[in-house]
């Protein structure tokens, strides 16, 4: 089932060119890649649902049946991640990034299968691999559509249920900054495969409902034209843009090169993208709020941006708030 980046993007273009729709799952190192036509998509290994398409035939709510969601987390300690938090940091001051999206392993225990998360999570973007994982991401990687590109970053995130939620958001110097940064990366990612890329909506919330809280995210939305004979140089562009602006920063090659070396861990398959070209558009999303399947149990991945204004406690307690199922 896995190709290579090579092999992933000589498949996109291939399928691109011949208007063929198809499902594809790239990971964080783009090595392990999964493109398959849809109509090789077999709903007992993976399980999608991207925009309007999705090959699960049972309603949201059918795995709830009479139990109710319950994680127990068992997170690294502060001051372990306060020892990853003071590595990036010391290479912020030595102007080697400005922007480090720093991510942890949090082993969790559920009373849901990874297929049960996937029926009852809410997202705008979902998938489900047998064995492996289930990713339920609100976030645009990027969208094609009529020989535009566009691409949703989403950098910010609070507490919906502490008063004026927004305004502190909005207003947060640390976390405006961050958003500066992304929409400028993403906008220069963009110029590279695209021509008139401009930022069509700066700083926008989404509500969104998990199992035990409900957070604001903050987006934006950059968008550009791409060339007339783009559906046959899909993988080529895709592949261009990687790895995603949000889930690494910026300088993006160099700060990549640091976070290897702080994380410790594999990413693997968490902050990738997984998508569908219908034949005409493209829809996918980046591969956070992710539960993966490891040998000695469950592990959510999660994480934020790392800048001169971070704090570790806040940043600590960020990683953590996103160790949630959004259901309704």
């Amino acid at each position: 089932m896995n190709v290579s980046r090579w092999q992933a993007i000589e498949l996109m273009n291939q399928y691109g060119a011949g208007h063929t729709p198809f499902l594809f799952v790239i990971d964080y190192l783009m090595q392990k890649n999964i493109v398959l036509p849809l109509q090789e998509v077999q709903p007992d290994e993976i399980l999608y649902q991207i925009g309007t398409f999705t090959n699960s035939d049972k309603p949201k709510n059918s795995a709830a049946i009479s139990k109710s969601l319950q994680i127990v987390k068992f997170p690294i300690c502060f001051q372990e991640y306060l020892s990853k938090f003071e590595q990036v940091m010391s290479q912020i001051v030595q102007g080697n990034t400005y922007l480090l999206n720093l991510t942890c392993p949090t082993p969790i225990e559920c009373n849901f299968s990874l297929q049960e998360i996937f029926h009852i999570s809410r997202a705008r973007y979902k998938i489900w691999v047998r064995d492996q994982f289930v990713c339920f991401s609100p976030e645009t990687f990027v969208k094609i559509e009529n020989q535009r590109i566009f691409s949703c970053p989403m950098k910010g995130t609070i507490d919906a249920c502490i008063p004026d939620a927004k305004e502190i958001i909005m207003s947060d110097e640390k976390e405006t900054a961050e958003h500066y940064t992304i929409v400028d990366l993403i906008r220069n990612d963009l110029s590279m495969v695209a021509k008139k890329v401009r930022v069509e909506k700066f700083r926008y919330t989404d509500l969104i409902h998990a199992h035990d809280k409900t957070l604001l995210q903050v987006s934006s939305c950059i968008a550009g034209q791409l060339p007339r004979q783009y559906c046959a140089h899909l993988g080529e562009i895709l592949f261009r843009l990687l790895p995603a602006g949000s889930i690494s920063g910026a300088p993006k090659a160099k700060t990549v090169e640091i976070i290897e070396k702080v994380e410790g861990y594999p990413r693997g398959y968490y902050t990738g993208i997984f998508g569908i070209f219908d034949g005409y558009h493209l829809d996918s999303a980046v591969a956070i709020r992710f539960i993966e399947q490891t040998p000695t149990g469950l592990v959510f991945k999660s994480g934020g941006g790392i800048t001169c204004h971070s704090l570790a406690e806040r940043e600590y307690n960020e990683m953590l708030q996103k160790v949630y199922v959004p259901i309704a």
